[in-house]
């Protein structure tokens, strides 16, 4: 049985593992700056994937569909603007790529303290969260953040105006959006985790379904360009994740 003491120098110990993982891969990220960025900044290149991919889905139904080419610039407006992008971006990184290691240091940490059945109930719920943020990541990578960046970064308000956006708030921007996506698909896991409490049942996520889909239609709105087929693209796997919590409620209850 620890002390108190023998915890906190577990603990120091695990963070310290922590930090030095999340220093290896950030470091490597560092010094591979070419194909960090080149991965980074492909959603701002008119050939980019999700582009090609939306002019072939828009051809079956109009024929001539073209988005066409669109060059935004991204330029540095301080000195050291450029160095602290990569530095963060590699911080942000390095994070993202131990966080696997992470995940599995907190669980030996505060496994001692669960019972066999619990240990496993962690594993597979960490599992599942991992894996749906991981998809999360994918949704805002191929999908929303380019079509967000094409809409905004090009949108204009009188010809003679150009866009230039820096590349602190293409990151920032990024950033922002692949983290809230990754949190958004968190939603079947906030539902297990809700019926599990008894806060919810499926009867009432089946009587607010109307309701439930006109909110994500509001938030899926709210984070992407105005038109209707990005707003689609966002909000239609959004409300299958609704109806995969009712599927994990009805299971639980």
């Amino acid at each position: 049985m620890l002390t108190f003491g023998g915890h906190l120098d577990v603990l120091r110990k695990m963070l310290l593992r922590i930090l030095v993982i999340t220093f290896v891969f950030s470091s490597g990220i560092f010094f591979f700056k070419d194909m960090t960025f080149e991965i980074l900044l492909a959603p701002s290149e008119w050939n980019f994937i999700t582009y090609l991919w939306v002019e072939e889905v828009g051809r079956v139904f109009i024929s001539d569909f073209c988005f066409g080419e669109f060059h935004v610039d991204l330029i540095a407006t301080d000195l050291s603007s450029q160095f602290m992008t990569h530095l963060t971006t590699s911080i942000y990184l390095g994070l993202l790529c131990a966080s696997p290691f992470i995940l599995i240091e907190l669980f030996k940490f505060i496994s001692p303290a669960l019972l066999d059945s619990e240990r496993r109930y962690s594993v597979q719920l960490g599992l599942v969260v991992y894996v749906l943020f991981v998809v999360g990541l994918l949704m805002s990578y191929y999908v929303l953040f380019p079509i967000s960046f094409r809409f905004l970064g090009t949108y204009s308000v009188a010809d003679k105006i150009r866009s230039a956006i820096t590349i602190d708030s293409y990151i920032s921007t990024f950033v922002t959006l692949s983290f809230l996506m990754g949190l958004v698909f968190q939603l079947p896991v906030i539902a297990f985790l809700l019926a599990k409490m008894g806060f919810v049942r499926s009867q009432i996520l089946i009587h607010y379904r109307v309701y439930a889909f006109l909110m994500i239609c509001i938030v899926s709105a709210i984070i992407t360009p105005p038109d209707v087929m990005t707003l689609i693209l966002v909000a239609f796997p959004l409300y299958v994740l609704y109806e995969i919590g009712i599927k994990i409620v009805k299971m639980v209850e």
